[in-house]
């Protein structure tokens, strides 16, 4: 049977919250969705909520495995939650669409915030591996900077990951589709020459 969806408040913010902590280390356990409040990597069961990044629950609301409200408990649908993203997060569309092409690819997805970026892409998990990339992602409009490519690599090669570019070459609205249009993923490797080497990657698993 499958299990109904999870329960999902939608914050002024625009982060998701999963008030129930049975619901929230089920959904955690399934693919290290979220995080629990004040734990950063947990390793046992939690009782706090856990806190959903806005890709993450809306990607999960595609995948029909939560369902979200608002802060008055009105339901709210799919199209709804990514009309909202859309407006009041920049670069909304082409960062879910980056995010949705790799978790279907078998990739762990989490918030790069801590390293400066979008993404941080595991092979297994938070706690069971350290992430091997590092992610950002650019809208098909947007232009690539050099000084900042180089700025990036350096930070991602001081803790010892491969930094990748994540670029839109055709937008296309996720409205019914959480990976479509097109992407090309570049991946940076910076070595002792200061010179870097792009590589298609994120092929299927």
């Amino acid at each position: 049977m499958t299990p109904k969806p999870v329960p999902v408040q939608l914050l002024e913010d625009n982060r998701l919250i999963v008030w129930d902590h049975r619901h929230g280390n089920r959904l955690y356990e399934d693919g290290f969705y979220g995080k629990p409040l004040g734990i950063a990597k947990p390793k046992e069961e939690f009782m706090q909520p856990l806190v959903l990044d806005a890709v993450e629950g809306l990607y999960l609301m595609h995948k029909k495995k939560v369902s979200v409200s608002d802060i008055q408990g009105s339901k709210i649908t799919y199209t709804d939650l990514i009309d909202r993203l859309s407006r009041e997060i920049e670069g909304f569309e082409a960062k879910y669409r980056v995010y949705g092409e790799l978790r279907e690819k078998g990739y762990v997805v989490t918030p790069g915030i801590k390293y400066g970026c979008d993404f941080a892409v595991y092979e297994h998990g938070p706690g069971l591996d350290h992430a091997p990339y590092v992610m950002q992602v650019h809208g098909s409009e947007e232009r690539l900077d050099a000084a900042e490519i180089v700025k990036s690599g350096r930070l991602a090669a001081t803790v010892r990951k491969s930094f990748i570019k994540a670029v839109e070459i055709e937008a296309r609205s996720v409205s019914s589709s959480s990976t479509g249009g097109k992407l090309k993923n570049l991946r940076f490797n910076f070595n002792e020459t200061a010179r870097y080497r792009a590589k298609r990657c994120f092929r299927h698993r």
